[in-house]
């Protein structure tokens, strides 16, 4: 009975958000194993984005997420694996999530949705933003975790 009584405070829920958004990402990793050998994926997606982007997401597609795919293919799978385990495990939560809303905030923008009114409906949108903000911002000391 006591592990529900850690679990219902705001520490105890932000654990358990960490665990969410750590099974989320291994997931969202392991989606991405084949970016291992192959970068073709994503060169196909940020080249898909190009079509209605605005001249400064364009820019940015061409001359820095499109070439630089080969490198942001293998990053971004080691990225979302590591941070996911790092939350799951209660490791260093603060920088896991700090630095996965960067990276979820780059691609963001790089597909053009966060500047639309149907990212505020979008699931990926304002609720993983805001959970990694909170993990960010308080994510430390948490019960359950590998280190305090």
């Amino acid at each position: 009975m006591a592990i529900f009584g850690k679990l219902g405070t705001p520490v105890g829920a932000l654990r358990l958000l960490s665990l969410i958004f750590g099974v989320f990402l291994i997931g969202m990793g392991l989606t991405k194993l084949g970016w291992l050998t192959d970068s073709a994926p994503l060169v196909r997606t940020l080249q898909g984005w190009r079509g209605d982007a605005r001249p400064w997401v364009l820019w940015y597609l061409d001359t820095v997420a499109i070439p630089g795919a080969p490198v942001f293919a293998r990053v971004v799978l080691f990225a979302e694996l590591a941070a996911g385990a790092a939350l799951i495990l209660g490791v260093r939560v603060r920088l896991a999530a700090g630095l996965t809303l960067l990276m979820v905030l780059n691609f963001h923008v790089a597909s053009d949705v966060i500047f639309h009114y149907s990212y505020l409906t979008n699931g990926y949108g304002l609720p993983v933003l805001g959970g990694l903000l909170a993990l960010a911002l308080s994510g430390t000391r948490l019960p359950f975790s590998a280190t305090s």
